[in-house]
């Protein structure tokens, strides 16, 4: 099952629902639209890979286990070539699920049984989060001006306006919470950031988020900067007070 795809209205979010259950696609969808979101709707990740990438929507909610292509491999495949804002949906208290896709790159995850209305909380704050990235780049093409200036600690440089990450030089693909964690650690280095603190920063429309939540993306961003450097150590573990960065 694909839903024809049609073109994006102005201003229109537009959000993926990839899952075998059809009356959970049919019942999201409802709900969505009922907010004024778009949906195209996939009954397995084969099929919803190639219509990610070939025409990307602002956000998708993946199931885990589907036929043909389940979403632990989906998301792998789309993360080599797309920082596309993902959801996951993950069995009830299935911790494991839930590692396992925030470390391959998930923005959330919520377990099923699930409420329609956290599942459009959560949706809602992922594209506030991605807006806020990109309104620096906006504003600068809409005024003829240059973007911000990007910020620069140590051999760490992000760039918000261009949600660009780069350590000595080399590109470090970061998803939208990602880069929110690390631009909140970045933004104090030395300073030491409880988990509370970072999910405020991350998710910063008092939607509920569990401790491990962070601790796995923070987990997932050491294992792109060790891609690049293996020696990384800037992003520092102080156990029972939380993360700090050092730009030294």
């Amino acid at each position: 099952m694909a839903e024809a795809e049609r073109s994006r209205s102005d201003g229109e979010k537009i959000i993926a629902l990839v899952d075998d259950d059809r009356n959970i696609l049919t019942t999201v969808s409802i709900a969505l639209q009922a907010e004024g979101y778009a949906t195209r709707l996939y009954s397995d990740g084969e099929t919803a890979l190639k219509a990610l990438l070939e025409n990307p929507p602002d956000l998708a909610v993946f199931d885990i286990k589907m036929p043909r292509m389940d979403g632990m491999e989906l998301l792998h495949r789309l993360r080599r070539h797309s920082a596309l804002p993902v959801i996951f949906l993950t069995s009830k208290d299935d911790e494991q699920d839930e590692e396992a896709g925030l470390e391959l790159g998930a923005d959330d995850y919520i377990a099923k049984p699930f409420s329609l209305r956290l599942l459009l909380a959560r949706i809602r704050a992922i594209l506030r989060r991605t807006e806020v990235l990109g309104d620096g780049a906006e504003r600068a093409s809409d005024n003829n001006e240059e973007p911000g200036e990007p910020l620069v600690r140590g051999r760490l440089t992000m760039d918000p306006a261009r949600h660009q990450v780069t350590w000595d030089g080399r590109p470090v693909s970061l998803t939208v919470t990602e880069f929110l964690l690390l631009e909140a650690l970045a933004a104090r280095p030395g300073v030491i950031k409880s988990r509370n603190s970072l999910m405020d920063a991350a998710y910063p429309d008092d939607v509920f988020v569990d401790d491990r939540t962070v601790d796995s993306h923070i987990k997932r961003m050491r294992r792109k900067f060790r891609t690049v450097d293996s020696e990384f150590t800037a992003i520092e573990t102080l156990y029972g007070a939380g993360y700090s960065f050092s730009d030294g």
